[in-house]
């Protein structure tokens, strides 16, 4: 345990230099110097931005707990593509949206109804990419996650290009997994962090038929998957034999079902090999992720720290500011 400990005090640090006027460049990162705490009020542009968003954010929440993972991930699908530059809510047929990835995305009309509030507010200030990532931290925040620090001042891209898109097959290896995450600038703590995003949400049939049926290929389910867990996945997926079959719906985390509470249990699941995706099983299978999870499943504070620290950094990847780019006046379309 002393790798999962020795990460978890580099939380804890990372943690309070994100407190504003603590940040350090070695923690923060240059995208995330680039971008400024309470950015539309130190700016004196719309210094109720944030209040706008959350609120509007409460009010929907109120109705649809699912906002939460569907804001989760819309912003993961953004950020992890060209960048946070909101390129993913540009509507087209060969925009983002449109990539095969990126099919049964939602949450778009959660960020117009902000846009719209703003735009009334502040006309033509605040931009789509804050508005994601605000609604995000807000939405997560309602179902158990911490309220960790958003820096603003982003702005939105100009493209949006499905080509582009290049998100991973969620049944990779931990090595492939591990180095797309270092591509976008995250370490092995972000990885094994952000992944336990899946505590909430829900994921089709067809992203885990290959480890109920053909593992690798094999003819066979995975040999490592609880054998309980497996019959009672392959009850609610069926093995895809026809043209046009449905596609169900299925829990990320079973333990968190319809409530989509953001908890600790997706790392108990890890180590009891009950995990729905297998790039999520991956982190049992390398040390370092494999004491990441058990420190997580033991303290869920642990896991709320690291959090904060990791959608942070996820939110700064290669973002726009200044003069670059755009602040759309509708998010599902340029200027």
């Amino acid at each position: 345990m002393a790798m999962a400990k020795l990460f978890l005090a580099v939380v804890v640090i990372g943690a309070i230099s994100l407190i504003p006027g603590t940040a350090e460049a070695a923690v923060m990162g240059p995208s995330m110097q680039k971008l400024t705490w309470h950015f539309y009020k130190v700016y004196n542009t719309c210094e109720n931005a944030e209040n706008f968003v959350r609120h509007q954010v409460e009010k929907l929440y109120k109705n649809d707990t699912t906002i939460a993972p569907k804001l989760l991930r819309l912003l993961y699908s953004d950020c992890f593509v060209t960048g946070c530059d909101a390129s993913v809510l540009i509507e087209g047929p060969n925009s983002e949206r449109m990539a095969p990835q990126n099919r049964g995305l939602g949450a778009f009309v959660i960020i117009d109804r902000i846009k719209k509030v703003l735009e009334q507010r502040c006309p033509g200030v605040v931009s789509c990419a804050d508005i994601l990532n605000l609604a995000t931290r807000d939405a997560v925040h309602m179902a158990g996650a911490p309220s960790y620090p958003v820096f603003t001042g982003r702005r939105d891209g100009l493209t949006s290009d499905k080509q582009t898109v290049d998100l991973p097959s969620p049944s990779i290896s931990w090595d492939t997994s591990m180095a797309y995450f270092k591509s976008r600038g995250l370490n092995v703590l972000d990885m094994a962090t952000l992944l336990g995003s899946h505590s909430m949400g829900r994921t089709h049939c067809s992203h885990i038929v290959d480890r109920l049926y053909n593992f690798n290929k094999t003819g066979k389910p995975s040999p490592t998957m609880n054998k309980s867990f497996l019959s009672e996945m392959a009850k609610q997926c069926p093995p895809r034999t026809k043209k046009g079959q449905t596609d169900p719906l299925v829990y990320l985390n079973p333990d968190s079902g319809s409530n989509h509470s953001f908890t600790s249990s997706f790392y108990t699941r890890v180590l009891s090999n009950k995990s729905v995706l297998e790039v999520d099983q991956q982190l049992l299978y390398n040390d370092d992720t494999k004491q990441i999870s058990e420190e997580f499943s033991a303290s869920f504070e642990d896991f709320r720290k690291s959090f904060a620290l990791s959608m942070s950094k996820m939110g700064s990847i290669n973002v726009l500011t200044k003069n670059e780019g755009e602040i759309r006046r509708d998010c599902r379309r340029r200027n």
